[in-house]
C-alpha cells in the first residue's frame, strides 16, 4: 500500500492500516529427544532456552529482560518515529527475538485501522481553540506563509490542530530523502512475516490527552521556534539520527538533556510517567507471555527510563548485539 502524504508528515501518528491475521501455530508432537515441549497456546517452545549473545557496551537497541521468575525472557529495543527509509535496518537478532516472542507491544495497536482515524480526530485542540488564539496576527501571517510556502500546505486546514503535533510536519524537511518512514512502521513488516499479533501499551486518546495536559502557549511556541531556528535544528536532527544509527542509547539522552530539541520542562508527562505506567503493565505481562516491546528510544534510557525501572523492580536488563 502506498503511503500517504499525511502518513509521511505526521510524527506520531505516521501510521499504515495494516491488517495482521491473528496468530494460530499448530504443534507437532514433540519428543524428549528433539527438546521440545508443546504449549496449547504459545505454541511449540524449545526446552533449551534459545541464546542470544551479548554486547559488551550499552551501545545497542536491543535488550533482554529476564529473571524475577521469568519463564522465557522478553525484549526491549528502542524505535525512532520517523527517519529515511533506507537508513532503518535490523539485525539478525532482532528478527530472532521478534519470532521468538508471543506479541509485540509497541506505544500504540500500530495494526488497528481505527489509529489512524483517531490520530485525525484527536489532533484537534480542545474547547474550539484555534491556531490563531495562539499567536499575534504578524504571527500568524508568518505562520501561514511558511505553511503554504515551504510545506505546500494551507494552514487553513490545520487550523484547530495542537501545535506540538505540527512540529512533526517540518521533520520531513530536516531529511534529505524522499521517503521517510517510522521504524514501527518497518518492524510490522517483520512482525507480519511471523504472523504476531500487535499490541499497544496506550490508546490514542491518552497519547492525545497527554499533549493536551500541556499549555497549547507552550505547544505554539516550540511551533515558532522550530521554525524561526530551522536550520539549528536540522543539524540537531541529523546527529541525532547519527547517533541512533549507531546505537548510542546514553549519547542521545545527553544530547536531549543539554539541547533545546529536548522538552525538559514537561519530561515528566511526555516520559517519565508513561515509562512507570507501562513497567507497572509489563509485570504482569511478562509473567505469562515472551514478548518485543519496541518503544521510542528515548523511552529506554535515563533514571526513569524502562532498563532503570525495570532493573530497580528486580528484573536482569541485559544489551544483546543488534
Amino acid at each position: 500500500m502506498a503511503e500517504s502524504d499525511y502518513e509521511q508528515k505526521i510524527g506520531y501518528f505516521e501510521y499504515k492500516i495494516m491488517m495482521i491475521p491473528g496468530i494460530k501455530q499448530q504443534c507437532m508432537n514433540c519428543t524428549i529427544a528433539a527438546l521440545f515441549v508443546c504449549f496449547a497456546i504459545a505454541g511449540c517452545h524449545a526446552q533449551k532456552e534459545q541464546s542470544f549473545i551479548r554486547k559488551k557496551n550499552t551501545n545497542t537497541l536491543l535488550w533482554q529482560v529476564s529473571g524475577k521468575g521469568l519463564k522465557h525472557p522478553s525484549f526491549l529495543f528502542g524505535t525512532f518515529h520517523l527517519m529515511c527509509k533506507e537508513d532503518i535496518q535490523f539485525g539478525s537478532q532482532l528478527k530472532e527475538a521478534v519470532k521468538a516472542s508471543d506479541e509485540i507491544y509497541m506505544e500504540l495497536d500500530m495494526d488497528d485501522p481505527s489509529i489512524l482515524i483517531g490520530g485525525m480526530l484527536y489532533m484537534n485542540m480542545k474547547n474550539g481553540k484555534k491556531l490563531s488564539d495562539l499567536y499575534t496576527p504578524e504571527e500568524y501571517k508568518k505562520l501561514q506563509a511558511y505553511f503554504t510556502d515551504s510545506l505546500h500546505t494551507p494552514l487553513v486546514l490545520l487550523q484547530k490542530a495542537k501545535p506540538y503535533f505540527l512540529v512533526g510536519l517540518l521533520y520531513p524537511k530536516m531529511m534529505d530523502c524522499p521517503s521517510p518512514a517510522g521504524v514501527e512502521e518497518e518492524l510490522l513488516k517483520i512482525a507480519k512475516e511471523n504472523k504476531k499479533e500487535i499490541k499497544g501499551l496506550e490508546t490514542i486518546q491518552f497519547q492525545a490527552s497527554v499533549f493536551d495536559s500541556i499549555p497549547y502557549e507552550w505547544q505554539a511556541k516550540e511551533l515558532m521556534k522550530n521554525i524561526d531556528s530551522f536550520a539549528f535544528y536540522k543539524n540537531e536532527f541529523s546527529d541525532m539520527v547519527r547517533l541512533y544509527k549507531s546505537q548510542q542509547l546514553d549519547s542521545m539522552a545527553n544530547m536531549l538533556s543539554k539541547s533545546e530539541f529536548g522538552s525538559d520542562q514537561y519530561e515528566d508527562i511526555l516520559l517519565n510517567r508513561r515509562n512507570k505506567k507501562w513497567v507497572k503493565e509489563l509485570k504482569q505481562i511478562m509473567q505469562s507471555e515472551q514478548v518485543f516491546v519496541a518503544v521510542g528510544a528515548g523511552h529506554l534510557t535515563g533514571e526513569y527510563g524502562l532498563i532503570n525501572l525495570l532493573e530497580k523492580e528486580g528484573y536482569q536488563v541485559e544489551p544483546l548485539v543488534n
